[in-house]
């Protein structure tokens, strides 16, 4: 019998086995593209034709990461860009309370993409403070997501979907990028603007090996 494998053909033309994942086998506009393909809040949203792509969402909480004290460095806050790119490579972003019912292999997947991913972008590991800050930033745009994109009640962010955070008014993402408030991007644009992101948070590293570059 053949050894199982599970196929992906990137926008650039390399394959990613999803099961066999390497740090050689996307490149940095693969990525960037399958982030903004990939929709939270299962797709759903209160603004027509316009879904919120977890890119997006991963540049709100690295805004709202630059502001806290002490500051991050730039591996920290290439990190938090980074915290759910694995999401990027599957095109699928998982609602929490779903996971346990998918089981412990699906588990060991999310864990195998995001080993390979904090390899190729020589993340720092998680230390329980930083994680725990970044909960509750991820929490945070969780809720205001929930009612600013999603179209949950404030009650039902609480009530319903058991999120404690209050629920924040102000977009993390308008001071940088303008625009109107809590509005999913385009694909494109939200690509993009992760790139752009990610790049300028890679500047100082550009002496790291090739497995980095973004040439196909």
């Amino acid at each position: 019998m053949n050894e199982a494998r599970a196929w992906v053909r990137l926008p650039s033309g390399r394959r990613l086995d999803l099961l066999a994942p390497t740090p050689f086998d996307w490149t940095d506009e693969d990525l960037a593209t399958g982030l903004a393909r990939t929709f939270r809040w299962g797709g759903h949203s209160i603004w027509p034709g316009a879904p919120l792509s977890v890119a997006q969402h991963s540049l709100a909480v690295l805004a709202l990461r630059l502001r806290t004290t002490p500051a991050p460095g730039r591996a920290e806050a290439l990190r938090e860009l980074l915290h759910d790119a694995e999401e990027g490579l599957t095109n699928f972003d998982c609602i929490s309370p779903l996971k346990p019912f998918l089981g412990p292999g699906f588990l060991a997947l999310q864990d195998r993409l995001w080993a390979v991913v904090a390899q190729r972008y020589a993340l720092p590991p998680w230390n329980p403070v930083e994680k725990k800050l970044h909960k509750k930033l991820d929490v945070a745009m969780a809720a205001a997501e929930a009612v600013h994109v999603a179209g949950w009640s404030r009650a039902e962010v609480r009530a319903t979907l058991g999120i404690r955070a209050p629920v924040m008014e102000e977009d993390p993402l308008v001071a940088e990028h303008g625009g109107t408030p809590w509005q999913p991007w385009p694909p494109e644009q939200a690509a993009a603007r992760f790139l752009a992101a990610l790049r300028r948070l890679q500047e100082p590293l550009a002496s790291r090996p090739a497995a980095t570059t973004t040439s196909a």
